[in-house]
């Protein structure tokens, strides 16, 4: 099996939109989030446009579409990437597709792009994002108490983090 990802093409809008408001992804997601065609189209040109501040990625197993994750600057002065928007198929599930992919995201920020630190935000509730991020190096570095509204309750937000010293350890990334 061969993890591949590029960055997300007007032809990807399609499977994008099917992928995020498929019934076992989309509670997981941000609630905030491009959800029509126009502005996943949007945001795929912005990625083309803006590509060391901006991405939206194709994730590929075997070149077939198996998933979707993105970056933002969030510090262009620290060079601090925020990282969201992961999602892989359900039928590519429990192949740890998305710790390959998030990889190879990682090595692309921190050594191409040249970021410093890449982090993210993961409901509490979604136990099986948490382990992917430690899992593909990422240091739990907080919890936003009761932060967000989703689904009718208040769900913390728990950080991590990943900095570039992170990647180069032996045992990292």
């Amino acid at each position: 099996m061969t993890v591949t990802i590029r960055r997300a093409r007007a032809d990807d809008a399609d499977f994008l939109i099917e992928l995020t408001t498929h019934e076992d992804v989309d509670p997981y997601l941000a609630a905030r989030r491009s959800t029509t065609r126009a502005e996943i189209l949007d945001e795929i040109a912005r990625s083309a446009g803006e590509p060391e501040e901006y991405g939206r990625f194709v994730i590929e197993v075997d070149g077939e579409r198996a998933g979707v994750m993105g970056f933002e600057v969030a510090n262009r002065r620290s060079r601090i990437a925020q990282l969201g928007g992961l999602a892989v198929h359900p039928d590519f599930r429990g192949r740890h597709v998305a710790d390959d992919a998030a990889r190879l995201l990682q090595r692309h920020l921190l050594t191409e792009l040249g970021y410093h630190r890449l982090q993210l935000e993961i409901y509490g509730f979604n136990q099986r994002a948490m382990r992917h991020a430690e899992r593909s190096g990422f240091v739990k570095e907080g919890v936003k108490r009761k932060a967000y509204e989703r689904h009718g309750d208040w769900v913390d937000g728990v950080l991590y983090g990943l900095i570039r010293e992170d990647l180069e350890a032996p045992n990292g990334g």
